[in-house]
C-alpha cells in the first residue's frame, strides 16, 4: 500500500500545527481529512491543499462527542476512504494556578484531549486493523513533564503519552503503531494568547522563550510536522510506543 492509498485524519487541524501536519501530509502524498470544531474553520487548510493539488474534506467534529466522531470518521471513510493515519491533536487551555482552576476548566481540557484521542483511536483503529497497517500519533507537550498554572494541561498531556504507549502495545500485532510528539515552545495562536493572558507582548515573549531554548530558536509548526510525517511514514514502522521531545533542546 502506497502513500496515494492512504487517507489521513488530522483533528485540530483549522490552525497551527494541525493546519501544517494537514498540509505537510498532502504533500506526502496523502488524502487529508481536515477536522475540527466548526467545519467552516477548517475549508481555509482544506482549499490550501486542494490549491497544492492535493486532495482533502474539511469535516466539523467536537471530539468529545461520541456520536459525532463516530459520524465524521464513517464520512471520512465513505469520501476520502479508509483512515490508516490518525493525529490527535485538537487540544485547548483553561489555564490557572491549582486553587483557581474551575472543575469547568479541568474537565474541559481533559475532554478534548484524552476523551478525542480516546475516541478518535477507537474509531479508526478498526479501519487500521482491516487494512493491516495504522499510524497514530498524540499530540503531547513538554508541559508533560509539569508547568506553572497548567495542571489541567499538563496531566491531560502526559495522558496523551500514556495512551499512545497503550495503543502501541495493543494494536501493534495488527501492524499499526503508535507515538507521542512531545512539542516545546511553537509559535501559534495559542502560545499568542498565553502571552497575552500573562500581559507581555508576543514578541517579547518569543525572544525570551528563545534565549532558554539550545538552538537559539522558537519552534514553527512545520517542526512539528516533519516529525508526524516521519513517525506516519512506512520507514517507520518500527518505531512505536515511542515519546518524541520536538523542543530544540534535551528534555526529562
Amino acid at each position: 500500500m502506497t502513500n496515494e492509498t492512504r487517507t489521513a485524519i488530522v483533528t485540530g487541524a483549522a490552525r497551527g500545527i494541525g493546519a501544517a501536519i494537514a498540509l505537510r501530509f498532502a504533500r506526502d502524498g496523502l488524502r487529508v481529512a481536515v477536522l475540527d470544531l466548526e467545519e467552516a474553520a477548517c475549508q481555509a487548510t482544506a482549499d490550501r491543499i486542494a490549491a497544492e493539488g492535493g486532495t482533502a474534506l474539511a469535516v466539523g467534529c467536537d471530539v468529545a462527542d461520541e456520536d459525532a466522531v463516530t459520524s465524521a470518521v464513517a464520512r471520512v471513510a465513505a469520501e476520502l476512504g479508509a483512515p490508516t493515519i490518525l493525529v490527535n491533536n485538537a487540544g485547548i487551555i483553561r489555564d490557572n494556578l491549582i486553587f483557581k482552576m474551575t472543575v469547568d476548566d479541568w474537565d474541559a481540557v481533559m475532554s478534548v484531549h484524552l476523551r478525542g484521542a480516546f475516541l478518535m483511536s477507537r474509531a479508526c483503529q478498526a479501519h487500521m486493523k482491516d487494512a493491516a497497517f495504522g499510524r497514530i500519533v498524540n499530540l503531547s507537550s513538554t508541559s508533560a513533564l509539569g508547568n506553572r498554572g497548567q495542571a489541567n494541561y499538563a496531566a491531560a498531556k502526559a495522558g496523551m503519552q500514556g495512551l499512545a504507549k497503550t495503543l502501541a502495545i495493543e494494536l501493534g500485532r495488527y501492524g499499526v503503531t503508535a507515538n507521542a510528539i512531545a512539542p516545546g515552545f511553537i509559535q501559534t495562536d495559542m502560545t499568542a494568547a498565553t502571552a497575552e493572558r500573562v500581559g507581555i507582548p508576543f514578541d517579547q515573549f518569543l525572544e525570551a522563550a528563545a534565549k532558554e531554548i539550545p538552538v537559539q530558536r522558537v519552534g514553527q509548526p512545520e517542526d512539528i510536522a516533519a516529525t508526524a510525517s516521519f513517525l506516519c511514514s512506512q520507514d517507520a514502522g518500527f518505531v512505536s510506543g515511542q515519546v518524541i521531545y520536538v523542543a530544540g533542546g534535551p528534555r526529562d
